[in-house]
């Protein structure tokens, strides 16, 4: 075993657990810093018309990005349950087909997405004054497409074999390197919007290079040389990637129409809801990062049928889930309105924004219980169930409610009906992991 790997299918569960999902925080959070260092930059040299291009391309590429995910979804759970089992050379043959099909998806999304952006843009209503400026950062964006999957999928792979400290060196040079590149093209080579879309693509670049030389030097992943894969390794990674990318489709949509409630309230609520999201997003890292975390524990021992062991990954994880996120939540109670003011100054909007903040605060705990178990249930292969989850927790609660209790209740009945939400959304979780059939669900026999 490679230093940095951990093998979850002996040992203690506790220890192993915090510190195997303590780096993949630290990942989500740099990840985060990338792109916020990145608006800061292009917003204070360039300009707001060319941080609304960035905001605007970003929304495609989100979209995009939503199908990477899918696919590295789907190799966590294939490829920690392979290495879990033992079987060095399936561990091979799926790296080499997650390989093959994804370099090929990321030249034909990069080659479609280039001569598609104008496109694009135009079908969700691009502004003319920004409409140059966006389809150039856009198309330069898909011409490093290989890049950016390539840099998410090493990350995942490694994660898979047990190993979260290198995958946040590798984000932390791709980080550093936009931080220093982004002005250098922006401010003292003068170039702009194209300045600012090369950052990205050479820091995301150079971070993906690293991560197959530092693989490579220390033996981390299994790498073989590339060959056509088999059609039931195409079929299984397929049949696992899709779903895991309409997941994040079903999320996205689900977003949007939740601001389509919080729009009618006008444009303070608007603001506070957006600089609550934004700490939200913050605010989540540990419960995503145990989801992630537990996906890979649970997936090395399904490989191996310790199913003993799976139950007390979900329980020790859940526990600590409660206890971190507890703590989060009194925080964010107690610093509601002080952290909304990093964002807004808006008296209208903090008050809202603080009021919403600390109604959602209280069900944090139960949010990050639906990201462990599923989590778990992903770790099976049991993607469309998820899909359903999801679907179940956006659309037919969390969206409905917060809808349902604003009219009650106005604007204050938004945070109430997405912590209700919450709730009822880890309770359809738990019964689905406590009873449901996700456990029959086998992608390799014995």
């Amino acid at each position: 075993m490679k230093k940095n790997q951990y093998d979850f299918t002996t040992g203690p569960i506790l220890k192993p657990l915090i510190l195997f999902s303590g780096p993949i925080m630290l990942t989500n959070l740099l990840q985060t810093s990338f792109q916020i260092v990145d608006s800061l930059w292009v917003g204070n040299i360039l300009g707001a018309e060319a941080l609304g291009a960035v905001a605007v391309a970003t929304t495609i590429l989100v979209t995009v990005l939503s199908f990477i995910l899918g696919l590295n979804n789907a190799a966590l759970t294939i490829l920690s349950q392979q290495y879990g089992r033992r079987d060095d050379a399936g561990l091979r043959n799926y790296l080499n087909a997650f390989i093959v099909i994804m370099s090929m998806m990321s030249v034909g999304f990069g080659i479609a997405g280039y001569i598609s952006a104008e496109p694009l843009l135009r079908l969700i209503g691009t502004p003319e004054a920004i409409m140059d400026m966006a389809v150039t950062y856009l198309q330069i964006s898909f011409l490093g497409m290989f890049f950016l999957f390539g840099y998410n999928f090493i990350n995942t792979v490694l994660r898979a074999l047990g190993d979260s400290k290198t995958p946040m060196r590798i984000v932390l040079i791709a980080v550093i390197m936009n931080a220093v590149l982004a002005p250098f093209f922006m401010f003292v080579l003068d170039l702009g919007i194209v300045g600012a879309a090369l950052a990205t693509v050479i820091s995301q670049g150079l971070a993906f290079l690293y991560s197959i030389q530092h693989s490579f030097r220390h033996r981390l992943i299994p790498f073989s040389r590339p060959s056509l894969p088999k059609k039931e390794e195409v079929s299984l990674i397929l049949g696992l990637g899709i779903p895991g990318g309409l997941q994040m489709a079903v999320i996205h949509a689900g977003i949007a129409a939740i601001l389509s409630v919080v729009t009618g309230f006008g444009s303070d609520t608007v603001a506070g809801f957006s600089a609550a999201q934004r700490l939200d997003s913050l605010i989540m890292l540990p419960a995503m990062a145990l989801g992630t975390a537990v996906n890979s524990m649970a997936g090395q021992n399904i490989g191996v049928g310790n199913w003993s062991r799976v139950k007390k990954i979900a329980r020790y994880a859940s526990l600590y889930n409660f206890g971190l996120m507890v703590t989060v939540a009194i925080l964010a109670i107690i610093f509601a309105e002080h952290a909304i003011r990093l964002f807004i100054q808006d008296e209208a909007a903090v008050a809202f924004g603080t009021t919403y903040l600390r109604t959602v605060a209280l069900c944090y705990p139960f949010l990050g219980l639906n990201f462990v178990l599923n989590g778990i249930v992903r770790a099976s292969g049991a993607m469309y169930q998820v899909l359903i989850l999801n679907i179940i927790s956006f659309w037919v609660l969390r969206f409905p409610l917060a809808d349902i209790f604003s009219s009650i209740y106005g604007e204050t009945g938004i945070g109430i009906g997405m912590g209700v939400s919450f709730i009822i959304s880890s309770a359809f979780a738990y019964l689905y992991y406590k009873f449901g059939g996700w456990k029959r669900k086998v992608l390799f026999k014995n």
